[in-house]
């Protein structure tokens, strides 16, 4: 068994979750914050459906140098397109997974600064790493910000107060 192989049902899984929490903020909140030093909701959930694109980066480019590459404004304009826009990327994603070689993880990924390294390990630990570790987290906010809000906190990977899970 390769370690895509490995990969693509944790993938599959996270990602079906991440939608079931995007699925559930709330059109009305955009801008809510449960701290002042906390990004908005809306932000946070688009940063959140746009993740996957690092896994496609991390996946087809040699390295990322964030000084240059500009990621498009975090700007929440509705569930509809928000869910759209995770699919999209999310599917992507998947589909460069599926076909990536253990010699392609192996490789080198760099992520810098300008000309300050901040990163440079095989690309199968930055996709984990950078990638799923970094949504998972996020996501895990949204979390908060659903509870908060008094949404329904979906079931992740067991119960939670909302969701039983048939137990």
């Amino acid at each position: 068994m390769s370690l895509a192989d490995i990969l693509l049902p944790i993938f599959d899984h996270e990602m079906r979750s991440t939608r079931t929490v995007l699925e559930r903020i709330p059109e009305d909140k955009p801008s809510f914050k449960p701290h002042e030093k906390s990004m908005a909701m809306g932000r946070l959930a688009v940063h959140v459906a746009r993740l996957p694109r690092f896994a496609v980066a991390i996946l087809t480019t040699p390295s990322m140098d964030l000084a240059t590459n500009k990621w498009p404004e975090l700007i929440y304009e509705s569930r509809e397109k928000l869910l759209a826009e995770f699919d999209a990327s999310a599917a992507e994603a998947r589909a460069l997974l599926q076909a990536v070689t253990e010699p392609q993880l192996n490789q080198p990924w760099k992520l810098a600064w300008g000309e300050k390294t901040i990163t440079n390990l095989p690309r199968g630990v930055l996709y984990h790493t950078l990638f799923l570790n970094h949504l998972i987290h996020h996501r895990a906010q949204l979390g908060v910000y659903l509870r908060l809000n008094d949404q329904p906190v979906p079931a992740l990977y067991g119960p939670s107060a909302d969701d039983s899970m048939g137990f």
